[in-house]
């Protein structure tokens, strides 16, 4: 007599077999989207770090203001606060991002890595920011009133900038990356005319404004990291990198 296997009739162990491999390859599916819907979280989570982040860069600026003009010791320990939120995100970026980026597409990833560099020049921003703030807290005093103003106005293109990345960076506007790159020039500018009016005036005592100087090269090149973070933003909006053009071969 013909056993069931032999006559071709799946045996009660084939039909176990059958449905461990079934139900085995629906786990390796359902482990797969979670993957998938995991990196996402992740990315959705950096994206809105990093949105948030440049609103802390703002919030630094807007408050080295107020120091430099009232010489309110809350707007001290706020930019002191800032800068320190700014470290906890570069780390916790850090920190996910590997995770993150090796379970997402090509669009995915570009967005990722834009977070990672905004983090990383938003950080650099609240240092510099911090470095000024603690010079004007360690003078006791506020720079000089022609001083303080040519801070302050550089202060003032610097927050606007900011302003700019954060809704360019929000809703993808490439004018806003535009506007940031053509307001930097107005910073270094700002900057040069002091540096030049230092050099033909001097303290009281013979010694230059060194410690001014230092406040606004400081703001200076906050503003060049701002200038980063535009030129990152219309890198993800067109798909390429506007730095490094290739050279014109010659004709």
């Amino acid at each position: 007599m013909a056993t069931r296997a032999e006559s071709g009739k799946p045996t009660t162990k084939d039909s176990r077999s059958a449905a461990a491999r079934s139900t085995s390859a629906g786990a390796k599916v359902q482990g797969r989207r979670l993957k998938r819907t995991k990196a996402v979280g992740i990315q959705d989570e950096l994206t809105q770090l990093s949105v948030k982040s440049c609103l802390i860069a703002r919030d630094a600026a807007f408050n080295l203001n107020d120091l430099l003009t009232n010489f309110s010791r809350m707007a001290f320990l706020t930019v002191r606060d800032c800068e320190q939120e700014l470290d906890q995100i570069e780390r916790h970026i850090d920190e996910r991002m590997p995770e993150a980026i090796t379970r997402v597409n090509e669009d995915q990833a570009r967005e990722l890595l834009g977070c990672l560099k905004f983090i990383t020049d938003l950080e650099r921003i609240g240092d510099l920011l911090r470095g000024v703030a603690e010079r004007v807290h360690a003078r006791g005093a506020p720079p000089p009133e022609e001083e303080a103003r040519q801070l302050l106005e550089m202060l003032d293109i610097l927050r606007a900038m900011l302003d700019q990345v954060h809704e360019g960076f929000t809703t993808r506007n490439l004018d806003c990356a535009m506007q940031v790159l053509r307001a930097d020039a107005k910073i270094d500018a700002i900057c040069h005319a002091m540096f030049q009016d230092v050099a033909r005036t001097q303290c009281a005592d013979g010694s230059p404004k060194f410690e001014v100087l230092l406040m606004a090269q400081a703001i200076e090149r906050a503003g060049d990291h701002t200038k980063n973070l535009a030129e990152e933003l219309y890198s993800l909006i067109e798909g390429h990198t506007r730095r490094h053009p290739p050279k014109r071969k010659p004709t």
